[in-house]
């Protein structure tokens, strides 16, 4: 499945169940195609398990979480966003339970539903109450290299 939408965009979005990708793409302006802002555009197409592991790079305990949880996906094969498999109040690329987040989100001005809001509540949960609420999926990411980091670190 892909959405492909040009006109006064900044950024082409091609999206599939397993990933997401942000191309470059210039605008028309005048009579000739004008990238707008460099420091805007990407050089190169990424994946979204590139744009999670970059937006937690100081905590990439959170980048495994969503591997474990999500696959790195924010939407499912339908196009919704993404549901547990067990449990499915469990949104997004990072799982956030709604029966349990979704009011606390949302005043807190989050939308779980949203890559970006999914993965902004992720951070302040994380910030609060450590890998806790993502405990069911620890012996996933217990085995990766930033929890045995952490750990070090810690000690």
């Amino acid at each position: 499945m892909s959405i492909s939408i040009l006109t006064g965009l900044v950024g082409l979005i091609t999206a599939t169940q397993a990933q997401l990708t942000l191309m470059n793409v210039g605008v028309s302006v005048g009579k000739e195609n004008t990238p707008i802002g460099e420091e805007f555009l990407l050089n190169k197409p990424i994946t979204l398990e590139q744009h999670v592991r970059e937006h937690f790079k100081d905590k990439p305990i959170l980048a495994e979480i969503a591997r474990c949880e999500s696959t790195f996906r924010q939407f499912g094969s339908n196009g919704r966003v993404l549901r547990g498999e067990v449990n499915r109040k469990d949104v997004g690329v990072m799982q956030i339970n709604e029966m349990y987040h979704s009011e606390k989100a949302l005043s807190s001005g989050y939308d779980i539903y949203t890559l970006d809001g999914n993965m902004a509540y992720a951070e302040y949960l994380y910030d609060k109450q450590g890998a806790k609420p993502w405990k069911a999926s620890s012996p996933c990411w217990s085995k990766s290299e930033a929890f045995t980091s952490m750990e070090l670190a810690m000690k």
